[in-house]
């Protein structure tokens, strides 16, 4: 069957559609637990490169910038060029990036790698969703929709597990190593299993492209800067500048263009603009809970990195298991009933995690942690189902980008303002007999000597739940955002795609 007749016929399945899935996920999982296994990295970075703090930074962010700023062209090019061939595209450069980034014997060299690992992540991360929702029927989408959720939720929780395995057996370069396998399986089973699909033909967009490259750069800069520098320097407030600057031009530039790279109608549809700021929150509730628990388990617990990892499991089973479970929901409830009451689940759940304290148990912590992940399964399948339906089939690639580009802005957000909460009441809470050069961070107090340690930790605990009742106000007014924007009943099909009386009924 052709790539048009899937453009044409969306109702129909393709015979290989749950193995085209798991290429999707596996493709996805290289993706995130790359970004997650990275972290535990740092200090063999700093030791065997010699790699400064700022380093560091930079081989961070270089992934990141170039992730964000290129992910709506890619979406763009996919949908004119191929979606199979953008995902062959950016498996390819991840995993020639990864491979190099192992050789690597200068930061700088480390960092060029990672900006490159940006690149294929880009052309990848949007091919994988609007692939997804172009081989299964409507009826089919909230199933796999879960499974693709669940796989990124697991991904996250793997990272640390994964990364602590390797990083106690063997060097830093392994975290990179362990991608180039896996891509080249992704490729050749994407060769053999997926089945090209584009939208119709159209001009490319070079100024829209590079007004978008320009805006997000700018925008996803200034945010991964505060934590450094603060709200008011002059770094943060000239990269907003520029890219808010570009946004605004890029959108008025879409708004004139005979064949723009971004349907900006979309945002006028209730559906897409109400669950687009309902992902951001998420993402955003999502990110501050690892930021500050990954710490809390090491620094405050004493948990080493792989037991770490092993801690958040409850987390991901329970997202895991709920995935499932809100996809079946969804064919009974409203899409917004399912975002709203996930995401006040989620809010309970961080109500919890601001009672846990340094002398807490982990009994204690896993409650929080599996009322988050029921929270988080109930509304992530219902909320980015939703998005997608809402985008014509042609723009499937660009609609996929832009819910990639909605859940960086959250979890960068969180790790900007959260990690700034948590750093502020961290400070606040230190007994004035710390000195300033350690009060940034409870690694530099701890290393001042055991003496200093309770302290620490009792500051860090008492941070954690002004982070966490941080994470409650964004759940809930996520939820709230959910109940006011998105129509009610909502429960979408695509506009080109055919209605059965079934869903008619189930709608109305």
């Amino acid at each position: 069957m052709t790539s048009t007749a899937f453009e044409s016929a969306p109702d129909t399945a393709h015979p290989r559609r749950w193995w085209i899935l798991f290429v999707l996920c596996l493709s996805l999982l290289v993706l995130v637990v790359d970004n997650t296994v990275l972290n535990l990295a740092i200090p063999s970075l700093m030791r065997d490169l010699g790699a400064s703090p700022a380093d560091v930074q930079w081989i961070i962010d270089a992934y990141i910038l170039a992730f964000a700023g290129l992910l709506l062209t890619a979406g763009s090019l996919s949908d004119r060029f191929g979606r199979k061939r953008m995902l062959i595209i950016g498996l390819a450069f991840f995993g020639v990036a990864s491979l190099l980034a192992t050789l690597a014997h200068e930061p700088w060299q480390l960092i060029a790698c990672r900006a490159l690992m940006g690149v294929g992540g880009s052309c990848l991360m949007p091919s994988t969703l609007s692939l997804l929702f172009t081989v299964f029927p409507p009826e089919e989408q909230r199933k796999a929709m879960a499974g693709w959720s669940t796989v990124a939720m697991v991904g996250v929780i793997a990272g640390p597990t994964v990364g602590g395995f390797l990083l106690n057996h063997y060097w830093w370069g392994s975290v990179f190593l362990i991608n180039v396998p896996i891509t080249i399986a992704g490729i050749i089973a994407a060769v053999v299993l997926i089945p090209e699909s584009r939208g119709p033909a159209r001009p490319v967009d070079p100024i829209g492209a590079v007004l978008s490259i320009v805006g997000m750069v700018g925008v996803v800069g200034a945010v991964i800067s505060i934590p450094a520098d603060g709200f008011t320097s002059a770094t943060v407030i000239i990269a907003f500048a520029i890219g808010l600057l570009g946004l605004l031009a890029f959108a008025r530039w879409e708004r004139h263009s005979a064949h723009p790279m971004v349907p900006l109608a979309l945002f006028k549809d209730r559906r897409f603009s109400g669950t687009s700021a309902s992902i951001v929150l998420l993402s955003f509730t999502a990110g501050g809970l690892l930021l500050a628990l990954t710490q809390y388990l090491q620094l405050v617990l004493g948990y080493g990195p792989l037991k770490a990892g092993l801690a958040l499991i409850p987390y991901a089973v329970a997202a895991a298991l709920f995935n499932g479970i809100g996809a079946t929901l969804g064919k009974k409830i409203s899409d917004r009933t399912l975002i709203a009451a996930g995401l006040a689940i989620v809010a309970l759940g961080f109500g919890l995690l601001s009672r846990v304290s340094e002398s807490s148990s982990y009994v204690e912590l896993i409650a929080g942690l599996l009322v988050m992940g029921i929270g988080g399964g109930v509304a992530g399948p219902a909320a980015y189902t939703l998005l997608m339906q809402s985008v014509p089939a042609e723009h499937r690639g660009v609609g996929s980008a832009m819910n990639d580009t909605v859940q960086q802005t959250g979890a960068a957000l969180s790790v900007a303002v959260l990690g700034s909460v948590l750093t502020a009441a961290y400070s606040s809470s230190l007994p004035d007999a710390v000195p300033d050069k350690a009060r940034d961070s409870i690694a530099e107090t701890l290393a001042l000597g055991p003496q200093f340690a309770a302290a620490a930790k009792h500051a860090f605990a008492d941070a954690m739940s002004i982070a966490m009742v941080s994470g409650l106000v964004g759940a809930l007014a996520g939820a709230v955002v959910a109940l006011v924007v998105i129509p009610r009943g909502s429960r979408t099909t695509p506009p080109e795609e055919s209605v059965d009386a079934e869903s008619v009924a189930s709608t109305a």
